[in-house]
């Protein structure tokens, strides 16, 4: 597998993921879910701008593609926001890993019938036990 790198990036990203719920739920409870929501977004446009600037202009082409693709900005801050909600209540682990089920799940589908520009991946009784295992997390961690 030439692309093994790519295990510890997704990782730590995951790892970041947690690390941001767990600094977005009391956030959300001290200046209320949506400013929590728009502050983390306002920082991440920030810093994307300054990436942009020391890279070479692509915003003409992302103009081109079709727009369905773009509705994924509409995705984010759902995601956040369920995020600062829910982490005060149930707490970072067992949000995590219900985003987790969500995603593995969603992610399976996706990858099956090869949607949104995928490559077909069929799911077999592996995934099938991947995706029961997380939901057998999700059932243990509560």
């Amino acid at each position: 597998m030439k692309q093994l790198w790519i295990f510890p990036l997704v990782v730590l990203a995951g790892m970041g993921l947690s690390v941001e719920a767990g600094l977005l739920g009391p956030l959300g409870e001290e200046i209320g879910h949506f400013w929590a929501t728009l502050g983390i977004f306002a920082i991440g446009s920030l810093l994307l701008t300054l990436g942009l600037i020391f890279s070479r202009p692509k915003l003409s082409l992302m103009f081109k593609q079709p727009r369905w693709q773009l509705t994924g900005g509409i995705l984010g801050p759902i995601y956040v926001v369920a995020l600062t909600v829910a982490i005060p209540h149930i707490g970072v682990g067992l949000t995590m890993v219900g985003i987790l089920f969500g995603q593995v799940a969603t992610s399976l589908i996706i990858d099956h019938w090869g949607l949104l520009g995928s490559h077909k991946r069929a799911v077999d009784k592996y995934r099938i036990g991947a995706l029961v295992a997380i939901l057998a997390a999700l059932w243990l961690i509560q």
